[in-house]
């Protein structure tokens, strides 16, 4: 009986250990797929395989970052922002999150002034 239930957990660690892998050769596929898209502007492809690349791995800064990247190109400024939060919350020193992070509020910040101007 102690053998069989060693082959068994044997199984089930190999089995995690390559959903594991897979997830992330899952993930890295869709963060490449989204630059590839991206590249050629078609930023509701981007947001969909980065979205799958989130949904893969919910504490990939990069896959954030990314997301937020497109969705402001979009437009989508409340989404970008919440985004661009959660790759700092994930990543607080990464330089890059940093930097677009703060290239998006200054245009987001033009883009609220404007718009009161607007109103008035």
């Amino acid at each position: 009986m102690h053998k069989n239930f060693t082959i068994y957990l044997v199984f089930i660690l190999f089995l995690t250990f390559s959903f594991s892998a897979c997830s992330q050769q899952f993930m890295d596929n869709q963060i490449r797929f989204g630059i590839q898209a991206a590249q050629k502007e078609l930023w509701d492809e981007a947001i969909f395989r980065w979205k799958k690349a989130v949904e893969a791995d919910p504490n990939s800064a990069a896959a954030h970052n990314n997301l937020a990247v497109a969705y402001e190109k979009k437009g989508l400024w409340e989404e970008a922002k919440k985004e661009y939060e959660t790759a700092l919350r994930i990543s607080p020193e990464n330089k890059y999150i940093k930097s677009n992070y703060d290239d998006f509020k200054k245009h987001y910040e033009s883009l609220t002034i404007e718009k009161k101007n607007e109103k008035n």
